[in-house]
């Protein structure tokens, strides 16, 4: 069976163009959104989705109906094939029904991965360009040297350890943290 889906952007646009079009391809069900893609929610898109079964073919009528990343795009289609559901894009000429089609797909996956493996690389290298400069990410640390020393002197003075914690305004877990039972 084929299944199409049309979306617009805003209320005052017309889905005439893409229903035209996903009729005209032969499908027997069209759902459609009136709403940004930027939406993570989409009642017409989960609708559609709810309704394939292995075998059917989700057909848009342009890739951007879709979603905004070639990412976003490349796992759409590959969770569609775990479902052993095929996919179409009219206008964009992909169709994964075909040896050449699914051909296509592969190699925008390809270029997806290599996407995601590079943006991983430069982060890594930043990273360690940081460190070298000897910067450390993450959150800045709430037991500072001056409040261990005055935490040492405070349960060494028998100081109960939740007053220590409030006076240094941190909690009792992170006093034990950094000073354990055993050490002290």
């Amino acid at each position: 069976m084929l299944i199409g889906y049309a979306r617009v952007s805003t209320e005052d646009q017309s889905l005439d163009l893409q229903l035209d079009a996903l009729e005209k391809a032969g499908c027997e069900r069209i759902y459609q959104d009136k709403l940004s893609g930027l939406k993570s929610k989409r009642p017409g898109l989960d609708e559609a989705l709810g309704q394939l079964r292995a075998g059917d073919v989700f057909v848009i009528w342009k890739l951007d109906r879709l979603g905004r990343s070639v990412k976003g795009l490349v796992d759409f289609v590959a969770e569609l094939e775990k479902q052993e559901v095929q996919f179409k894009s009219l206008t964009d000429g992909i169709d994964t029904t075909t040896p050449a089609g699914r051909f296509f797909f592969h190699i925008m996956a390809s270029l997806a991965q290599m996407e995601r493996e590079l943006i991983a690389e430069r982060t890594k290298a930043g990273l360690d360009a940081a460190r070298k400069r000897g910067r450390v990410g993450g959150r800045k640390r709430s037991m500072t040297k001056s409040k261990l020393e005055s935490a040492k002197k405070l349960l060494d003075d028998g100081t109960p350890p939740k007053e220590v914690a409030q006076n240094l305004g941190v909690s009792i877990p992170t006093l034990y943290r950094w000073l354990p039972a055993s050490e002290r």
